[in-house]
This record gives C-alpha cells, structure tokens and sequence, in this order.
C-alpha cells in the first residue's frame, strides 16, 4: 500500500523495502481487454479499481495505473473561464475556480483508480501537493521543479540540486516525493559527462536520505538516454520520453527500448495527444467535435497501451469528463480493427501537419 499521510521520511526508510518487494510481482493483463486477472494480491496496489488495469513500473516494482494523471493543464481556461494565461505555466493556480477544477479531477482519478500524478513545475507541484493533501495513500507524486534543475546551468552540480530539492519540497510541504525525476535538456547529449554524473549523485542521494522512494530523469534524446541508461543501469529506475500514437518500437539493440527491457526501467510516456494537436476542437464542453475528439482520445491511448513495455502514457486532463473517458478507453478492446486504425491514422496526420512551431521536435519521436 502507499504511505499515509502521516507516515515520517524516516519510517519510510524503514518500512520502503519490505512495500516494495511486495509490490514487485505484477500482474498478467488481458491484452484484448486490458481486464486483470492476476497473480498478484490486489491489497499490494495503491487505490486499486478492478476497472483499471494496472502496470508493473520497471524495478520500482510500484504497480501504477494504465493512465496517468499528467501535471499539464493546458486550455482549462475553456471549463473554469477567464482569460488565456501567457503560457500554462503562469496560471493563477490560488484562484478558487482553479483550485476546484484541479480538486475535482484528482478527486475523479482517485475514484476511477488512477494512482499517479506528474507534476513537473513549481505551479504543478504547489497545485497538486494541495489537491492531494489529506489523500497521498490514494496517488503516487512524481516530481521535477524543473527550474532547480539541470534544465538551467546554475543548477547543474550536485549540490544546488539537492538544495533545489529541498527548497521544493519545503515549499509545497512534501516531506518525500514518490519519484523524482530530473528534467534533463530536451537535447540531453548537450550535457557535459560531470553534469550527468552530478546528477545521477544527487538522484542516489535523495533516494538514500529518503527524501525520493525512487528516481529517474526526463529527456527527448533517445540515443542519449539510451547510453544513460546503460551507464548507470542501477541509478536510472525510472524515464519519461515523449510518445504518441505514432511511435513505433525499435526492437533490435539499437532502439530505446532494448535498454528499457534488459535494464527493467519504468517508462512513461508524455504528449500522448501531440500537445492536443490530435483534437479537432479547443477542449471546451460546448465544442462541436466534442465527440469525436473524446473518441480520438481513447484510440490514441489504446493504441500505446498496446505496448506492454510502457508503464503509462500521461494526458493532461482538464475536466472530470476526460478522466472518465480515459479511464473507458483502458476497458474497451486493445487492439483496433481497421476503420478505428484509420480514423486514428487520419487523426494523426492532422496532428502533424497542426504541430505548433516549438513541438516539432515530437515528429523525431515516431521510433523508440
């Protein structure tokens, strides 16, 4: 089970090996229907729903939901009003119109047996530090303050990472986060050998002082993840990469993947709708493609569960609509029939050519 709320950092430390080694087994799915049918006691997983299907996350051995919850809240200005912020990143998260929109759709997750969160800003993580609090045995909290991070020069030793972590957590009163994520450079080759290597120590710190359960990082560089990934195969527990409904596996020794499966990394998944580019309409609950973008949506995420090597893909959900129509897409039949493949096909090529300037780089994504 998760930790309670009023579990301490240090009874954690004492408690963490024994959870997770009870976690460790997984569960066998149904590939046609996503329907558990398992091997392993339900009790051992975080706010279980036997209508969600449930994925072993590498060697955290954490079995997390099919769907995620990802931080992003992109066009919630459409349900709660207001005006269009610069970017998502500057929304007024004290409003009380926010507060209620982000409380509703975590409070929705947990009663459709989502388990896990990803918030990878200042904004996101002060937003759903407050939505959780009271109820962090019900999700797991991943972790990236990515402005404290290796995103920007000044914090790239050691050092300044742990004091950004502990800045963090301090601020959005966390006492430990489920995971911690370092957000690399989009391009993370660019990164010189000292800097991975600070980063990689300040991931097994955080990890040993039990301040972070587990640890990983995010990047959109497959070849350079890859090599991460076999370099410190025992400090690497967890990636987060794009991926899309067009992403194809490489399944020969040079592709991502194969780094995943030798190494049992946990994967998930971001953009599972091409920044919104796979939808037709603006997300508003009056839109005239309300219904066809929701039946986009569960194709695009049946198509990457598909990939049993994937822990979840992460869409940003705005409404309580969209967490029950993700959560509808995990029980209906994985594999899509012809029409289906080719409504999506078509969806997909609309999201391409609509790709905003600065997501482009989503295109590079279409092998793993």
């Amino acid at each position: 089970m998760g930790m309670p709320n009023t579990l301490s950092r240090r009874q954690f430390m004492c408690t963490g090996i024994a959870a997770t080694a009870a976690l460790a087994t997984g569960l066998k799915t149904e590939a046609d229907t996503g329907e558990a049918r398992g091997t392993v006691d339900t009790r051992n997983i975080l706010n279980f729903n036997p209508d969600m299907e449930y994925r072993r996350c590498g060697k955290t051995g954490l079995m997390v939901s099919a769907i995620t919850l990802g931080g992003h809240w992109k066009r919630v200005v459409k349900v709660i009003g207001g005006e269009e912020p610069a970017g998502w990143m500057t929304m007024a998260i004290d409003s009380p119109e926010f507060q209620k929109n982000r409380h509703e759709v975590v409070t929705r997750c947990i009663e459709r047996g989502i388990n896990y969160v990803d918030a990878c800003c200042r904004e996101e993580i002060l937003a759903y530090s407050k939505a959780l609090k009271g109820r962090r045995d019900k999700m797991y909290f991943g972790y990236s303050w990515h402005i404290k991070e290796s995103r920007f020069e000044e914090w790239r030793s050691a050092e300044k990472l742990q004091q950004g972590l502990d800045e963090g957590m301090k601020e959005a009163g966390l006492d430990y986060v489920d995971i911690w994520r370092i957000s690399l450079l989009v391009d993370s080759h660019q990164h010189s050998e000292a800097e991975i290597d600070a980063a990689i120590a300040a991931l097994a710190w955080a990890k040993k002082t039990g301040r972070a359960r587990f640890v990983g990082v995010s990047s959109h560089d497959r070849e350079h993840l890859k090599k991460m990934i076999e370099k410190c195969p025992d400090q690497i527990e967890v990636i987060l990469t794009p991926y899309t409904a067009k992403s194809k596996l490489v399944t020969d020794e040079t592709g991502l993947w194969a780094a995943i499966q030798k190494h049992d990394i946990g994967w998930f998944g971001i953009k599972p709708f091409a920044s919104n580019s796979v939808f037709k309409g603006d997300s508003s609950p009056n839109s005239p493609h309300f219904e066809e973008d929701n039946r986009i949506a569960r194709l695009a995420l049946r198509c990457i569960l598909c990939n049993p090597a994937i822990t979840a893909p992460m869409p940003g959900m705005i409404t309580v609509q969209q967490v029950d129509n993700a959560a509808l897409a995990v029980k209906e039949r994985r594999e899509l029939d012809v029409k289906e493949r080719a409504e999506l096909d078509r969806a997909m090529e609309h999201a391409w050519a609509s790709l905003p300037a600065d997501y482009q780089w989503l295109k590079q994504w279409e092998y793993v």
